[in-house]
């Protein structure tokens, strides 16, 4: 493989561990737990699984442990730091019996269930050591929840003598590692398995996951283009720039680079919902802004856009609702039919007001709404337009208060998204560290016998050596939501909280920003120098740990 110069010099850097992973290691518990919500409900989906005591690690005796196989699987989208997760399993492995073995399986899930794997040896991990992507063994999106896919994947578990599968991914791809876990005890397998928070949207956190590995390197990825794009903005001073960010239910990510970079407007999902805002309510805010800015002479300006704001405005969402269990239940009958004809059949199916919504909306919005969904049930929102629906809806406001004498300025816009663009960063120090510890958390879970459980490494805005590891039973984390029209067992989803810190401190700023040029230039991440220049957490995680 051909390296750059900057990935020869990363592949020195080695990972800061905190103090009780670095020697031998023994297991603190605490007391039992139980889900966030529908308790009676979760605990007999995960009879097996729940209740656990929360694990915490703390420096022990060396002993010595059998030889042990383990799998791990990349499940879902891609996240800086997955492959430093992978070399913390490695090298702890490899330290707790040098005849430990750890196998990779190929495009997730799927190759756990279709036998496709390769042992990842030394020569293997040295090469991908803090690098971004999931290249090493590739990620895929298959769900593991039928009991087939189980039986399948114990085939192949049996055949390599694997102890424990890792699975690596965000709350859907953790739900499943939930279910597996559970299915392999109540059989008595002797099969563990092991989950870890990955995520670039931030919307894997609570009170035991501080945060989800590559939100940091993605939000400073991202938080560098709109920076730079700012600075461009700023010397022509004739553009409105309308940004998408991915995250497709939270807008942690468009909040963290509001907090960054200081935009004219960053609109936040959570609290359109919250005040039950209209499409026109959103469009109506960016045009004050813009007329506003106009009066000073200034026609340009930013606009920051969460990926998923279209489900989070309170008519569409019940629009979104009523789709996706129509869909569930009539999907054949619907899919074959032409365009036109999809289109009548979901207005002759839809209740009133829902329709009436759907007819509201620009012609290919509401095609884009009744498209398949992924395979987790979701509408996929970047496949849909926003920032052009709302700048197109901006252009017709201020050209009708033109007309009406409100509103005197140029109004010319660019569109961005910026998603893929983040997902493979080469991890900054912070998931570097981060995700190696939660690799480290992960083996010895595993090492300890334990199952259902998920790595955590907290006290993250302290120094390195301060940080703790552990792991929280994945049913503490769980409630019943509707997905694909039936009440599934889910990871809680964690908002953008408007009473907490991150959101508060914006909204207490927006409006400067919105009449003002305050615009902050971030920079690209930086990777040597300064612990205040490299070792630095995101602002949304300093906030939030800010009592």
């Amino acid at each position: 493989m051909e390296k750059s110069a900057l990935q020869q010099a990363r592949a020195k850097y080695q990972p800061k561990l905190p103090k009780a992973l670095q020697g031998a290691v023994k297991v603190k518990e605490g007391e039992p737990t139980q889900s966030v919500d529908n308790q009676k409900e979760i605990k007999e989906l995960f009879p097996n699984t729940y209740g656990m005591p929360l694990v915490e690690f703390i420096q022990g005796e060396a002993c010595e442990h059998e030889p042990m196989n383990v799998g791990v699987i990349l499940s879902g989208g891609q996240a800086p730091g997955g492959h430093n997760v992978i070399c913390g399993i490695f090298d702890a492995l490899k330290k707790l019996n040098p005849e430990n073995r750890l196998y990779g399986f190929i495009l997730g899930p799927g190759g756990l269930v279709d036998h496709h794997y390769k042992e990842l040896t030394a020569d293997i991990i040295d090469n991908y050591r803090n690098t971004g992507g999931f290249d090493m063994i590739g990620s895929g999106r298959t769900k593991l929840e039928k009991e087939e896919q189980f039986e399948k994947g114990l085939e192949v578990i049996r055949e390599l003598n694997i102890k424990a599968i890792v699975i690596i991914g965000g709350d859907d791809s953790n739900t499943n590692a939930c279910v597996l876990a559970e299915y392999y005890a109540a059989k008595n397998y002797g099969v563990q398995v092991i989950g870890c928070p990955k995520t670039i949207d931030g919307d894997l956190k609570n009170d035991q996951i501080e945060t989800s590995f590559g939100f940091d390197t993605a939000t400073k990825t991202y938080s560098e283009l709109i920076g730079n794009i700012e600075r461009d903005c700023n010397s022509a001073r004739k553009y409105w720039h309308f940004i998408k960010l991915m995250g497709r239910s939270a807008s942690h990510i468009a909040l963290e680079c509001a907090l960054q970079c200081q935009p004219n407007i960053c609109i936040v999902s959570e609290e359109v919902e919250a005040k039950d805002q209209t499409l026109n309510d959103i469009v109506e805010q960016i045009c004050c802004a813009v007329a506003k800015r106009a009066e000073d002479g200034n026609n340009f300006g930013v606009v920051l856009v969460p990926e998923g704001l279209i489900e989070f405005i309170p008519a569409i969402g019940r629009l979104i609702d009523e789709l996706n269990d129509l869909l569930a239940a009539h999907g054949d009958e619907y899919k074959d039919l032409e365009p036109e004809a999809q289109r009548e059949y979901i207005l002759k199916h839809l209740s009133a007001e829902n329709a009436a919504t759907f007819e509201t909306l620009p012609e290919d919005v509401a095609h884009q709404l009744s498209l398949d969904r992924d395979p987790h049930g979701n509408v996929q929102v970047s496949l849909i337009e926003t920032e052009k629906l709302l700048s197109d809806m901006c252009v017709a406001k201020l050209a009708k208060w033109a007309k009406e004498g409100k509103y005197v300025g140029k109004f010319a816009t660019l569109h961005h998204f910026f998603g893929y663009e983040g997902r493979c960063a080469t991890p900054s120090n912070f998931d570097a560290d981060y995700c190696y510890a939660l690799g480290t958390s992960a083996a010895q879970l595993i090492a300890n016998g334990k199952t259902g459980y998920m790595a955590i490494v907290q006290n993250t805005t302290a120094p390195r050596d301060e940080w703790k590891a552990g792991g929280v039973p994945i049913t503490m984390m769980m409630n019943i939501e509707r997905r694909n029209g039936e009440n599934k067992p889910v990871i809680k989803k964690a908002l953008v909280k408007l009473d907490g810190n991150p959101f508060k401190t914006f909204a207490a700023v927006r409006d400067k920003w919105a009449r003002e040029t305050c615009y902050v230039y971030p920079g690209p991440i930086q990777y040597w120098g300064p612990a205040e220049v490299c070792d630095t957490t995101t602002i949304t995680l300093a906030l939030e740990k800010t009592k």
